[in-house]
């Protein structure tokens, strides 16, 4: 059974349509990145996923409950927002407790225990969360997504604002939850996260998925592109012979970068024509350019 399958959903606010029939199937036991620029429309599918918003039309099924089953749902989910969720005027330990109770955990201390140990909370769980630092309060966050063993976790940019170390251990700790069978739903700014740790990644623009697939089908699948670079006096004229030919290209300093469609052509062309060829060599192609790529062109 799929963990999460949503099919044709719309989200409209007054005259502004957010989601535009958003189709997708996240698997169990993987960890699925919604990658997309602000205002995408990431954060509305997430509230309709985890029972914050309706949606206006279409569907969504949740380890195969429907919307209208919220009270299964949220036992089978957690959401961890970029918002602070944490109480600083609380330890550690009283955050845990408060929402371990609110989930209704029959042994409280043991689940506290459970989740602390973890994510290595032990050193600083009775300290005030006043006194803790970024990555302190961000793990306790994560922890309090823990309490009650949820099947589904919502991640929404859990190592947004946290040191380089913290990350590392962040990140462990989701591939962590991954290999013991948990779905994580994760959302980052990060593209060297999503491509370190996602199974699928889906981009999303414009209120709709313009990309999907597991990092290495999304970076196959990119129209390759191939870089010359020139003499820095010699810009000007292959410029020339690439708009000539109605050529696209991007130019960096003295480099055009050309699809790979493209790229034979413009090479027996700049040849041809004696404009001296310092290199040529295709360009590695990573999420970063796909994404941008992506989002100019929607």
């Amino acid at each position: 059974m799929n963990a999460i399958e949503i099919k044709n959903i719309t989200k409209q606010f007054k005259d502004h349509v957010v989601l535009k029939g958003i189709d997708l199937t996240v698997n169990e036991g993987e960890v699925f990145t919604l990658l997309g620029e602000n205002g995408a429309g990431k954060t509305t599918l997430i509230n309709i996923l985890t029972t914050l918003s309706h949606p206006n039309s279409g569907s969504v099924k949740i380890e195969g409950n429907d919307l209208n089953q919220g009270d299964i749902i949220r036992e089978l989910i957690s959401l961890n927002s970029q918002s602070n969720t944490v109480d600083d005027s609380f330890s550690g330990y009283e955050n845990l407790k408060l929402i371990a109770e609110l989930r209704n955990v029959k042994n409280v201390a043991a689940e506290i225990n459970r989740v602390s140990d973890r994510l290595n909370l032990e050193t600083f769980l009775n300290q005030k969360v006043l006194t803790y630092s970024g990555g302190m309060r961000r793990r306790l966050d994560i922890a309090m997504s823990l309490i009650g063993d949820p099947e589904i976790i919502f991640l929404d940019e859990p190592s947004t604002g946290v040191d380089p170390k913290n990350r590392l251990e962040i990140w462990k700790i989701i591939k962590e939850l991954r290999d013991s069978g948990k779905t994580i739903f994760l959302t980052t700014q990060y593209l060297d996260e999503a491509d370190q740790l996602s199974d699928h990644i889906g981009f999303i623009n414009d209120g709709k998925i313009v990309l999907y697939g597991t990092p290495e089908e999304i970076k196959k699948d990119a129209n390759n592109q191939f870089s010359l670079t020139v003499e820095t006096k010699e810009v000007e004229k292959a410029e020339k012979i690439l708009a000539d030919n109605n050529i696209s290209y991007t130019l960096n300093e003295n480099s055009v970068e050309v699809s790979e469609i493209d790229s034979q052509f413009v090479l027996d062309t700049i040849v041809n024509n004696k404009i001296d060829l310092l290199d040529f060599h295709k360009v590695e192609t990573n999420l970063e350019t796909i994404f941008l790529n992506t989002t100019q062109r929607k």
